[in-house]
């Protein structure tokens, strides 16, 4: 009997250790077993690579108005061995505007939903664990900007500033931090009346302590995944604004203000319009898929669900 309990007696601190590493490379593994995710990582850091590295990527550049780029008659050249995604209605290459533009896309998307993430997070935190006229106060708020259409907001917004690529990330930001703020105020609300929260209180534990050590801590995954989804949510709406006229402006090269200008030539030349939005959709579908992979992966609850 007694040869029997000592294995068990010292297998015990092997087994809990350090589980936390074993996790973190469970979670990795569970998101590349995903083939969409995995996809849409691929495609998301292509994308990133040609931004960063657009002048070693782009064959032109992007506001050089070619002689040859143009037909006889002044149309846009269509896709060919010199200019492979054809060139636009002022004889510029639109291979290199894309690229170009996917820069303009990015710094908006990672710039606006990063302001956003950070003023809903700390919005939804301040109201959910403070509560009383505080709550009150933020969440009203919160209401009356959630009661405008996003969209007719960022235009209002837009119209009245000065057109510029922060601007518009800053318009962009003012619109998108309430779905971040509704989240995580539920969330730190449902914490703030968790027991360990109230031992830590009533053992005289200081705010700080208790906001970074014990309810940060369980935002985080929340935060990462409707971050991720946010930044699809930026590049769609900085599309729309500068195809409406009102976002970046040219000539800075847009994946929006690309379709703006060439908009007319719609059915003569449909790859101007065609190539910017399939770049579109392909970064803010890829993000999509991400961070539904990621929410899936660091949320336990949604372990076995489809």
């Amino acid at each position: 009997m007694a040869t029997d309990a000592k294995p068990d007696a010292m297998a015990l601190p092997a087994e809990t250790a350090g589980p936390s590493e074993p996790r973190r490379q469970g979670a990795l593994q569970r998101l590349l077993r995903r083939k969409l995710a995995v996809v849409a990582l691929v495609t998301i850091v292509l994308i990133v690579g040609a931004a960063v590295f657009a002048p070693l990527v782009a064959p032109f550049d992007p506001a050089e108005q070619y002689f040859d780029g143009l037909t006889l008659e002044g149309a846009p050249l269509p896709p060919g061995e010199r200019f492979w995604l054809g060139t636009d209605l002022l004889g510029r290459d639109l291979l290199s505007r894309l690229i170009y533009g996917a820069q303009t896309s990015l710094i908006i998307g990672l710039v606006a939903n990063g302001i956003a993430v950070a003023v809903g997070a700390l919005v939804g935190i301040l109201a959910g664990f403070f509560r009383g006229w505080v709550e009150t106060v933020l969440m009203r708020f919160t209401d009356l900007m959630m009661a405008f259409p996003a969209l007719l907001l960022a235009i209002t917004l837009a119209a009245l500033f000065r057109s510029s690529l922060w601007i518009v990330a800053m318009v962009i930001a003012m619109v998108n931090w309430v779905q971040m703020a509704r989240v995580v105020y539920t969330e730190t609300r449902s914490l703030a009346e968790r027991e360990f929260i109230v031992a830590e209180r009533a053992m005289g534990a200081g705010l700080g302590r208790i906001l970074f050590r014990h309810i940060l801590p369980h935002l985080v995954s929340s935060i990462v995944v409707f971050g991720t989804l946010g930044i699809s949510t930026t590049v769609l709406l900085e599309a729309t604004l500068s195809y409406l006229g009102i976002g970046v402006q040219p000539p800075t090269p847009s994946w929006g203000n690309i379709i703006y200008e060439n908009q007319t030539y719609f059915t003569s030349a449909p790859w101007l319009v065609f190539f910017p939005g399939v770049a579109i959709i392909a970064l803010a579908l890829s993000f999509n898929l991400l961070g539904d992979a990621l929410r899936e992966v660091l949320d336990p609850t949604q372990k076995g669900r489809h």
